[in-house]
């Protein structure tokens, strides 16, 4: 792959430096002005930043990328507004609108490239009537967009695990050809077994070697019950660091003297925390989950789908309902919340490192901002898009 050279850009809104990537990578970050010229390096594409402020490229840690029905007319939201009442309204309707399709799903990711995201955890709907074709659809429409966007899979058992014989043999079939993750919905709520949801998808991990990853929407009492019973099966399965809890608002529901025991055992489990920071929700123990090292990654949920009809696909505005939930205000605490979509949430795609530092993938996105705190306050258009060394928007339009 050609190098890409990129000048006069301030990573953070630090000094100007020039960014050389080269095969997808981040190969040197030089004083600005200082990178080779084009007589020195004619092969070479070179950008102008214009001293604009530089971020990483946006992680997504929640998304429903296969649910979508974007790029078609519009679709009148239905359904009962409960959990359940959502699945099976989704269940009767998505064959109707094609769903899952590769047209929807390139649409979504486009969207996502356009706002600057460059890797994407999707949770991807694995249920008997579907299989595990969502998978192969995602697979694709990544493919379609030349793998500007790295995909994290989640096989998720949307309909249910136990209540539903023969999931669990479709999560152990996606396991078994590379999905990294397996998930889980409400062990308790929904599937009205929680020991042996969970119990299933700890023994097809454990088998497979990859992680689970559980919506957890279960408030109060019954949240923390099944907080404590994943990080019992943590202690006793040995699958530290392989955990990730998805919404999990029972953290906003419980007492201080039990939160302080359950997020001790999150950080001994090595677990992990995603959220969407929906409108309305309660805040979450985010600076004691900061302080414990819990990782913590930002997602859209689905958007534009048949659970609800909002959603631009855009994480950082995400990180800016993040930031106003939890009364977020100091420049530091802002500059955290940019980091949750940025940088922090490697872990979450399996990067060991998402940064504007050598070695990293060469994902770059550019803002006419003053600094970090000016990006998140305004979320500006995204002036370039850098996706693995390759300029993949600009000016807010698509180019691939």
């Amino acid at each position: 792959m050609p190098k890409l050279i990129l000048t006069n850009v301030r990573p953070w809104g630090r000094e100007p430096v020039d960014l050389i990537i080269a095969d997808g990578v981040i190969e040197q970050v030089v004083a600005a002005s200082t990178a080779p010229s084009r007589e020195d390096a004619p092969e070479a594409e070179r950008v102008d930043g214009g001293g604009m402020l530089a971020l990483p490229g946006f992680v997504n840690t929640h998304a429903h990328v296969d649910k979508s029905w974007w790029g078609q007319p519009w679709v009148s939201y239905g359904g009962e507004p409960t959990t359940q009442g959502r699945i099976a309204h989704e269940r009767a309707e998505r064959d109707k609108y094609g769903i899952p399709s590769v047209d929807s799903t390139v649409a979504v990711l486009r969207e996502f490239l356009r706002h600057g995201t460059t890797a994407v955890r999707t949770h991807v709907d694995v249920d008997l009537g579907v299989g595990l074709r969502g998978i192969e659809v995602t697979r694709q429409a990544a493919a379609a967009l030349g793998d500007a966007i790295e995909i994290e899979f989640v096989a998720f058992p949307q309909d249910g695990v136990i209540r539903r014989p023969g999931v669990l043999g479709l999560l152990d079939r996606a396991a078994a050809e590379g999905a990294a993750n397996i998930g889980g919905l409400d062990p308790a709520s929904i599937d009205r077994n929680p020991v042996a949801q969970l119990d299933g998808l700890f023994d097809i991990a454990g088998r497979h070697g990859v992680g689970i990853d559980v919506h957890l929407h279960d408030g109060g009492s019954l949240g923390l019950f099944q907080y404590e019973l994943i990080i019992d099966l943590v202690r006793r399965t040995g699958l530290r660091g392989k955990i990730n809890i998805s919404h999990g608002f029972a953290l906003g529901d419980v007492p201080d003297g039990q939160r302080d025991a359950l997020l001790d055992g999150l950080q001994e489990a090595g677990m992990s925390w995603t959220t969407v920071a929906p409108v309305g929700s309660r805040p979450l123990p985010w600076r004691q989950l900061r302080e414990r090292g819990i990782p913590v990654g930002l997602g859209t949920d689905g958007i534009r789908d048949l659970w609800s009809p909002y959603g631009d696909g855009d994480i950082l505005r995400v990180a800016q309902n993040f930031a106003r939930l939890h009364g977020i205000r100091t420049d530091e605490e802002i500059a955290y919340a940019v980091e949750l979509a940025t940088s922090r949430a490697a872990g979450f795609v399996h990067q060991d490192q998402h940064d504007l530092v050598a070695g990293a993938r060469g994902d770059v996105v550019l803002l006419d901002a003053e600094n970090v705190q000016d990006a998140l306050m305004r979320t500006p258009r995204r002036e370039l898009v850098v996706a693995a060394g390759r300029v993949v928007a600009r000016a807010g339009e698509v180019l691939i």
